[in-house]
């Protein structure tokens, strides 16, 4: 099987610029009456899944008929087909980090299911699959019980009357074997295919092969085109890796499950080189709230009712709480201005110096100047050298809700800014030399 594109995807030749976000609690899918397909057809879509388990199934891609054909993730992340029974496949898409190719053969009614181009065969097949039904709905993103998808999805079509392989989408990277895809602007879609390319965030559903056979999208906004892709794997909280608090939109929300209790989530992307910048806004806060960064060795330590700066992370957690204080190893000092509802947060995170900075709605605390380099004018602290650091942000009150904006938010932005390269969509301007968390800026840095 070639590896799944994780935190250190491949970003070079062809290029996927957007994808779909979609949150289950908002029942966010896409939709469109099926008109009558052929035997033979494929459908593929690439998935970041944002839960590796929960209580319900979430539709992947699902024909809303009366024999209910359809693909979906249970609730220990496996891939399982429904035709009336269940049947479930090798396939588990556990990794939240990671972006997954999912392939759906049919070839005159015998279906085969690849993911990242290895067949994940399913125990039990029945021998044949039906053609989709016509009249019914076809959707993404749900099944016609009400389980919705949560994660994302880019590059979603739908090849009415040929069975293709997978290699008709996707091809590994030449230098590290990674699956990763191709233009498949070129294919043949059939008189019911389609290709969602999720370019227009005013019609998330457009159709671009021709066709016109677009889908309708149901609670899904601009803001839930993202440009987290395949090949740019964007930043995102770890599902794997927090301790309590609820993750929503894509895993850039969390919202604390527990009344004075400190709850800490951090993100999957961990960095020891180079400047990096991030936004938190202040959805609601109800009582507490903390954002900073965390050395990836302490990251498990926050999962036990812990916020970012707490003692027991070996001083190597370092946060700005909503009261103006920077808090290290249990001790706050004064820094800046507290924070409330709709303040956002910026963080910058100079790993080449070794210091860190917050501001405020685009004023950065304490004087600060990140672009002062070693000098470090107005940092909040200088880091412990050595480690890999990853953003968080910590909430300790059963109304608290925040949002880590990594380059791809799920909140409005007024202003747009982008960093140096062309990557992000930030409120606030990104100091120069500093980047979104990213693939591709990752690679960039690396090489």
């Amino acid at each position: 099987m070639s590896f799944i594109i994780g935190a250190n995807s491949a970003s070079g030749g062809f290029s996927l610029d957007n994808s779909c976000r979609f949150d289950d609690g908002s029942t966010a899918y896409l939709s469109r009456t099926c008109g009558s397909t052929a035997s033979s057809y494929t459908v593929s879509m690439w998935v970041k899944t944002a839960k590796s388990s929960g209580s319900s199934a979430s539709g992947i891609w699902w024909n809303a008929a009366t024999n209910k054909l359809g693909w979906e993730l249970n609730d220990f992340g496996q891939i399982y087909y429904y035709n009336g029974s269940t049947y479930r496949t090798t396939a588990y898409l556990r990794d939240t980090s990671a972006w997954y190719h999912i392939v759906w053969k049919v070839d005159s009614g015998t279906g085969t299911l690849y993911v990242n181009n290895a067949s994940a065969l399913i125990a039990g097949s029945p021998a044949g699959i039906p053609s989709l039904v016509s009249g019914n709905s076809l959707q993404i993103g749900a099944d016609n019980g009400g389980g919705t998808f949560d994660g994302y999805i880019a590059e979603a079509c739908f090849i009415d009357g040929t069975a293709l392989n997978p290699d008709q989408f996707a091809e590994s990277d030449e230098d590290s074997g990674i699956w990763k895809p191709i233009d498949v602007s070129g294919l043949t879609f059939g008189t019911n295919g389609f290709y969602l390319d999720f370019k227009d965030s005013a019609a998330l559903g457009n159709d671009v092969s021709g066709n016109g056979n677009d889908l309708t999208a149901n609670n899904l906004t601009a803001i839930d085109q993202t440009t987290d892709t395949p090949t740019n794997n964007g930043n995102v909280h770890n599902a794997l890796i927090k301790d309590t608090p609820t993750l929503s939109e894509g895993n850039l929300n969390i919202t604390t499950s527990v009344s004075a209790t400190w709850e800490t989530a951090t993100a999957t992307i961990g960095v020891n080189t180079s400047k990096w910048y991030c936004e938190y806004k202040v959805i609601n806060k109800g009582s507490s709230a903390m954002f900073g960064v965390i050395s990836m060795t302490e990251v498990n330590a926050v999962a036990n009712g812990k916020h970012i700066g707490y003692s027991g992370l070996n001083s190597l957690g370092y946060g700005y709480n909503h009261g103006g204080q920077k808090y290290n190893n249990d001790v706050d000092a004064s820094y800046g201005d507290t924070y409330t509802t709709g303040d956002i947060i910026g963080i910058a995170l100079d790993l080449d110096n070794h210091k860190l900075y917050f501001s405020k709605n685009g004023t950065w605390q304490n004087s600060g100047d990140p672009e002062s380099g070693a000098t470090g004018t107005g940092s909040a602290y200088d880091l412990t050298t050595g480690y890999d650091y990853t953003f968080g942000g910590s909430v300790n009150s059963s109304s608290d809700q925040v949002s880590g904006n990594f380059g791809s938010p799920s909140f409005s932005i007024s202003s747009g800014n982008a960093d140096g390269n062309g990557y992000g969509n930030f409120e606030y301007s990104v100091p120069s030399g500093y980047l979104a968390l990213c693939t591709k800026n990752l690679s960039e840095v690396l090489s």
